[in-house]
């Protein structure tokens, strides 16, 4: 875990110096979501209805920006070979960076669901389903968009491709997200519960691919 931590750390400082997330990322979210409000605004309870779906689509296109970024630190100057010969576990390298883009992510999440509620005017009903459902989501997607950041970085369309690979996979996790969001927001949390477990299940699952298959995708890269 401290190597973990170095790599997370690392990331989490060049992000902060660089400020792309707070400068480019958060806006560009902020931008989506006022899009979605401009189109829908005539009927506001549309717009409720939707929102759960509308926030999640948001924190998916903004992660694979995060996730382009992340692989996009090693590929100047030959950091990426630095890495590979850094001496690091493989598996803590993929759950630094992972917890990185983690954390970007909630960031992310905590001032998108602000411009939900504004934007959107969404009532929180249950908020421990919506924080535990945030939470596994954005390890699923961060999991999951390490692994195939790496699996795309050796390729010259590394940008294209990412979103390509990524969608699909991701997709019962916007499913699932969605739906609990919706039971929590409504006030139904029980209904809520069977989605988290399902994005706890994904979540679990490809941390441990990625800790497994992480170390031969980057010596491939």
């Amino acid at each position: 875990m401290q190597e973990a931590s170095l790599i997370a750390g690392k990331d989490l400082r060049i992000e902060r110096r660089s400020r792309v997330t707070a400068e480019q990322i958060l806006p560009f979210g902020l931008v989506v979501l006022l899009l979605f409000a401009f189109a829908l605004d005539p009927d506001r309870g549309v717009l409720r209805d939707v929102a759960p779906g509308l926030f999640w689509v948001t924190v998916l296109l903004a992660a694979l920006l995060a996730v382009s970024r992340s692989f996009a630190l090693e590929a100047e100057n030959g950091a990426r070979d630095g890495l590979r010969l850094s001496g690091l576990d493989p598996a803590a390298i993929f759950l630094g960076k992972a917890a990185a883009v983690a954390v970007e992510l909630l960031a992310l999440e905590a001032v998108l669901s602000v411009g939900v509620i504004v934007l959107f005017d969404v009532a929180l009903g249950s908020v421990a389903p919506i924080v535990l459902t945030a939470l596994l989501a954005t390890v699923g997607v961060a999991s999951t968009g390490t692994l195939y950041g790496v699996l795309a970085a050796s390729s010259g369309a590394r940008e294209t491709l990412v979103p390509v690979l990524l969608f699909p996979v991701v997709s019962p996790v916007l499913l699932a997200a969605t739906r609990a969001w919706e039971a929590a927001i409504d006030g139904v949390p029980s209904e809520a519960w069977p989605w988290i477990g399902l994005l706890a299940v994904f979540a679990v699952l490809y941390t441990s691919i990625g800790t497994l298959a992480f170390g031969s995708l980057l010596e491939e890269a």
